[in-house]
C-alpha cells in the first residue's frame, strides 16, 4: 500500500499549531514531538499495528504503545516492522520526501526530537514538529550533533481503527 504524503502534510498543517483533541498533549511530559509525528504519519497511512509492546498504536494515553511517543521506539517500529502499519528505512537526506522523518540526536548517539518533512527550500528540508510548535521551518536552522532520515517505503494491510483526524 502507498504512503499518502498528501495526507500526512495536510495533517501537519493543520495541527502544526494546535493539539488534536484526539490525543494527550505530552508537552508537560517529556515533550509532543513524536506523538504529533506519529499523527501525522497515521494521517498518511490510515493502519495502526495493534501488537502489544513492540506495534505501534495509539487508542487512549493509558492504552498505547511506546513507539507512538517516544523517539527510539518509533524508530525501532519503523526500521524494524514487518507487520501491519508503515514501516521506513534509513537514508540519507537526498531520499527525503513530504511525510518522511527526521530525528535529531547527540554526539553519543542519543536522539531526542522527532520532525515531519513539510516541504523543501534549496535543497533543504522543511520541517514541522511539535513542542516546539513549528511548520516549514528549515532542517538547519535546528542545532545537533546527529541526524537520521527515516523515509516511509510504504504500509502494510492490518486491522484499522477510525480515530477523529
Amino acid at each position: 500500500m502507498d504512503y499518502d504524503r498528501e495526507a500526512a502534510l495536510l495533517y501537519a498543517r493543520k495541527w502544526a499549531y494546535r493539539r488534536n483533541p484526539a490525543y494527550l498533549n505530552f508537552d508537560g511530559i517529556g515533550g509532543d514531538c513524536t506523538n504529533f509525528a506519529s499523527q501525522c504519519i497515521y494521517a498518511g497511512c490510515g493502519i495502526m499495528n495493534y501488537t502489544p509492546v513492540t506495534g505501534w498504536f495509539y487508542i487512549t494515553a493509558d492504552n498505547r504503545t511506546a513507539s507512538w511517543t517516544g523517539v527510539e521506539f518509533l524508530y525501532n517500529f519503523l526500521v524494524r516492522n514487518e507487520g501491519a502499519g508503515p514501516y521506513a528505512e534509513e537514508t540519507d537526506i537526498s531520499a527525503l520526501e513530504i511525510g518522511d522523518i527526521i530525528q535529531l540526536g547527540r554526539e553519543t548517539g542519543d536522539f531526542y526530537h522527532t520532525c515531519v518533512v513539510c516541504g523543501f527550500r534549496a535543497g533543504v528540508p522543511l520541517v514541522a514538529a511539535h513542542t516546539y510548535d513549528t511548520f516549514g521551518k528549515p532542517l538547519n536552522a535546528y542545532r545537533f550533533e546527529k541526524v537520521r532520515f527515516l523515509h516511509i517505503a510504504g504500509v502494510r494491510a492490518g486491522n484499522q481503527t477510525s480515530l477523529v483526524q
